[in-house]
């Protein structure tokens, strides 16, 4: 596998590409493009930069990401500690191989049970409201928009806009469809610790590579979920920076706290075994009509075999996604003989969700199959997110709830939510991707 070079006029000129690529679609899809603020869409880019430069080169940046990146990898082996006692020898890999449910499933448990205390405490709180903050005087939204957004880098899509929902009703359209966005664009801290376990297994050298680039994925996007949020749907009224953290718990003390967290998490792991399970089996159904009938009786397994060097051996779902999405990995900056592979990804994750994108990143990392690593770490942020096709149903269920009110809007805007979260992901990919050359 290639090695990364480093920064290039080439990386440059492709990302610079990338980046105008992914502002004309979301211009196009404006629904008043007169009004696009673009001094803000300078702004959120330019923070992006500016994390993806320290992430990679700045000392001081890289140190705080690697501290919270062993901060993560700890608490992964807190938790083999308690699924140890229940499984015993079963989470010895050397035996018995990479088991998902017992080696990433406990992860997200005690995740959610360590976030619901640390809500409890207001630790999360605290960091949310500068997080927030930042965003609020820098991007000049509103407060509730930032405080919801940042939530996202530690709650989920439906968890988040809990802190603001006594200001859901009062949100107009831009302000309601960042809320929607920001759930799409980042990750909740219980499967981001999933992922780093999943992604960089054993090996303790790549837990924490993964840790510190799904982190600065997660953070990278809150800023990118403004700019797409804000070029399709601008603001055109004054928004309220002021930002307020609601004084709601979870939980009436800590014991209550914990086993809130822990009941939730364990509806979130069972849920992620579930979807992991039918969507897999729904893959290998489509594939085997793909491949077992279309391809067989037209003769289109073997052209494919052949017009991919045995990269795809079958006509399979991934064959399609994968070079239906070539042409824009390549505008990004993915190396040519990646761009296949990594649009199979992106593509797994729209139509289906991004454990599945996340699966398949782990289980090609694992094969050797990309030429370069660049690829694999732009993947990595590229995935991040909860933008899928599921995900708008659950945001007009979830905020729904929240604000009865809004559910019109939520149902009007779920598509262009998805593309542009969607667009958010690629948007820090392309510039991480820019960046590394």
């Amino acid at each position: 596998m290639q090695q990364v070079q480093g920064f290039s006029l080439e990386s440059l000129l492709r990302g610079g590409l990338g980046m105008v690529t992914i502002i004309l679609i979301a211009w196009l899809f404006s629904t008043n493009r007169k009004r696009v603020d673009w001094k803000l869409v300078g702004i959120g880019i330019a923070i992006q930069i500016f994390f993806a430069v320290g992430v990679l080169y700045v000392p001081a940046i890289q140190g705080f990401f690697a501290f919270f990146g062993k901060v993560f990898v700890k608490i992964l082996d807190f938790t083999r500690a308690g699924s140890g006692f229940l499984l015993g020898d079963l989470l010895n890999t050397e035996t018995y191989g990479f088991i998902f449910t017992f080696q990433v499933l406990p992860t997200i448990i005690f995740f959610s049970a360590l976030t619901s205390l640390m809500f409890y405490l207001g630790v999360i709180q605290k960091i949310v409201y500068v997080l927030a903050w930042c965003l609020s005087k820098g991007l000049k939204i509103s407060g509730m928009e930032s405080l919801s957004v940042a939530g996202n880098i530690f709650l989920g899509q439906t968890e988040s806009p809990l802190m603001i929902k006594a200001y859901l009703p009062k949100m107009n359209r831009s302000e309601i469809f960042l809320v929607m966005v920001g759930g799409m664009a980042t990750l909740a801290g219980g499967v981001l610790a999933a992922y780093i376990d999943f992604l960089g297994g054993s090996d303790p050298v790549q837990r924490l590579m993964f840790a510190k680039h799904l982190l600065s994925a997660s953070v990278m996007a809150a800023p990118g979920a403004v700019v797409i949020s804000k070029i399709i749907v601008p603001q055109t009224e004054e928004p309220d920076t002021n930002v307020t953290i609601p004084k709601e718990q979870i939980g009436s003390n800590a014991l209550d706290a914990i086993s809130n967290g822990t009941v939730e998490g364990v509806k979130l792991a069972v849920n992620v075994a579930a979807m992991l399970l039918v969507f897999l089996a729904l893959i290998a159904f489509i594939n085997y009509i793909f491949a077992g009938g279309i391809g067989r009786l037209t003769g289109l397994n073997g052209w494919v075999d052949n017009f991919t060097d045995g990269q795809y051996e079958t006509f399979s779902l991934q064959f399609i996604l994968g070079y239906l999405l070539s042409p824009l990995m390549w505008l990004l900056g993915v190396c040519e003989e990646d761009i296949t592979l990594v649009g199979r990804l992106l593509g797994e994750k729209v139509i289906i969700n991004e454990f599945i994108g996340y699966a398949s990143l782990a289980e090609l990392k694992a094969a050797g199959a990309f030429a370069q690593e660049k690829s694999i770490i732009m993947s990595t942020y590229l995935l991040c997110g909860f933008a899928n096709v599921g995900s708008i149903g659950i945001q007009i269920g979830g905020i729904g709830a929240l604000a009865p009110s809004k559910r019109e809007w939520l149902s009007e805007y779920g598509m262009r939510a998805l593309l542009a979260g969607t667009l958010a992901s690629c948007l820090s990919a392309t510039v991480i991707g820019m960046i590394m050359g």
